[in-house]
């Protein structure tokens, strides 16, 4: 394994929901498993008016409630309590960079890393900023969370102005799906064995189906999320970059360009939005007032920071096609939502059914090949077959080989973050995006954002505990397809 330099993490957003609930626990995680060098300093960056021991205490109450008990200890808490500082510094105010600069000036660290755990309006403010207070040498580097940009313009003209800051391969720009073991698992299968690499194609495979359902609704986030809506938040980045992993061609290695060449290959391939396949093509919702466990739930325009006359959506599928000789024909199914009847996120490949049965038919009939890559809540691949059931009798049934990690591995799996922020440290970009592969998803989510923009047609409703709205199974249905859990 790459030897970890010694670093200075400088997290701006430092005492927000994302720094304390993800990046603290896992750089703890991290600690624990003997990972940070012995000069590793974490540097909470925010403008609240607290002193590094209340900033401790507010990380140790964060990782007693984001980390398993067996993995947190007090003895061990107070060890890496020691690599924690605290800084207050607005991030809009550039003389109190200086007191940053100040701060680290004397550092032995080879490594800085900026991570902007922040609202994306204040990235190129930070980074100019950072310039201005001379804080960014040629081993620095700097960690974007998205959203990056509302649209194409938008999203163009923070790369231009971070770009003018930072070199294309100091930025990292994050999506904590990509550091997910099954997905890594994903490239490991596609490209470390020989078996589905023939199969992995129009020929064989019938449909491709991405799904990110979330129970919660939009909890404290209520005026960011009616800004952006589910195909800005999950869409834009998530679901495609997943895409990309289950399309991509093999790379020549893994090497961080060769692998988002190919990823800005299928993105570039993607079969351009019109407003007529907007209108066939995508569903967008909205939910109401329902139930999940028994307990009611309020309708998305009665939460907080909301508009009771919002439009914006909650719930988005929507069929993608790639124009390639691999993929042509292939429909992609992607589905995200919020207060949907189950917490789970896979990807499903449904394989094409056999040619001709020679067996009776079962119950429910013959049905093709599914391999299933389940990324939440557990980490997981299925393999689906047809096999024979006990008895006399040739009837057969679906069965499934089982890969769980955790059981094969006898390990813990690693979180996303954990894996993320070590390869931001040892500074390795291949599961991070590149400045051109933004533009590309950009460039085909935009046209969607203006059909439905256009549109007087409003979001369709679905009640909170459902699958989302009837719309979404008929989009499926057109095709001889069905999502999961109608299958």
């Amino acid at each position: 394994m790459q030897q970890v330099e010694s670093f200075d993490l400088i997290l701006f957003g430092g005492s927000g929901d994302l720094a304390l609930r993800k990046l603290l626990p896992a750089l703890y995680s991290r600690h624990v498993a003997g990972d940070l060098p012995a000069h590793g300093r974490i540097i909470g960056v925010a403008r609240q008016a607290q002193t590094r021991e209340q900033y401790i205490a507010q990380v140790r109450q964060h990782c007693l409630l984001n980390i398993d008990s067996g993995l947190f200890s007090e003895a061990v808490f107070s060890v890496f309590s020691k690599r924690l500082e605290y800084l207050r510094i607005d991030a809009g105010v550039v003389s109190d960079f200086e007191a940053l600069n100040s701060f680290l000036k004397d550092s032995a660290a080879q490594v800085r890393v900026f991570y902007l755990s922040t609202a994306p309006d204040l990235f190129t403010s930070i980074c100019e900023n950072l310039a201005a207070a001379k804080l960014i040498h040629g081993n620095s580097r700097v960690v974007l969370e998205k959203p990056l940009g509302r649209d194409l313009a938008s999203a163009q003209e923070i790369n231009a102005r971070v770009g003018r800051v930072f070199d294309e391969s100091q930025i990292y720009r994050i999506d904590h799906y990509l550091g997910k073991e099954p997905v890594q698992n994903l490239m490991a299968l596609r490209f470390g064995n020989a078996l589905f690499e023939p199969l992995w194609s129009r020929s064989w495979v019938h449909d491709v189906q991405i799904t990110i359902a979330e129970r919660v609704g939009v909890e404290k986030r209520g005026d960011f999320y009616d800004r952006a809506g589910a195909l800005r938040d999950m869409v834009q980045n998530h679901l495609l970059q997943l895409l990309c992993i289950i399309a991509m061609e093999p790379p020549s290695s893994i090497d961080p360009d060769a692998v988002r060449d190919e990823k800005l290959k299928v993105l570039r391939g993607l079969v351009p939005m019109t407003a007529q396949n907007v209108r066939t093509s995508t569903v967008r919702g909205q939910y109401r007032a329902g139930a999940i466990d028994g307990q009611p739930v309020i309708s998305y325009v009665q939460e907080e920071g909301i508009s009771a006359s919002s439009t914006t959506e909650t719930f988005v599928a929507l069929k993608a096609e790639i124009n390639n000789w691999r993929w042509s024909g292939v429909p992609f199914y992607l589905r995200t939502g919020k207060r949907l009847q189950e917490r789970v996120a896979e990807i499903v490949v449904n394989f094409r059914n056999v040619p001709h049965s020679i067996f009776p038919p079962p119950k429910g009939g013959i049905q093709g090949n599914r391999l299933i890559i389940q990324l939440q809540p557990e980490e997981e691949l299925k393999l689906y077959l047809m096999a024979k059931e006990p008895g006399n009798e040739m009837q057969l049934k679906p069965v499934h080989l089982n890969l769980d990690f955790s059981e094969q591995f006898k390990q813990r799996p690693m979180d996303a973050y954990e894996r993320l922020l070590m390869d931001v440290i040892r500074g390795k970009l291949t599961l991070f995006m590149r400045r051109d592969e933004l533009d590309a998803a950009w460039r085909w989510i935009e046209p969607i954002l203006e059909a439905w923009s256009a549109s007087e047609e409003k979001p369709k409703p679905y009640t909170a505990g459902s699958w989302g709205p009837a719309a979404a199974s008929a989009l499926l249905a057109h095709q001889g397809s069905a999502w999961p859990e109608e299958g």
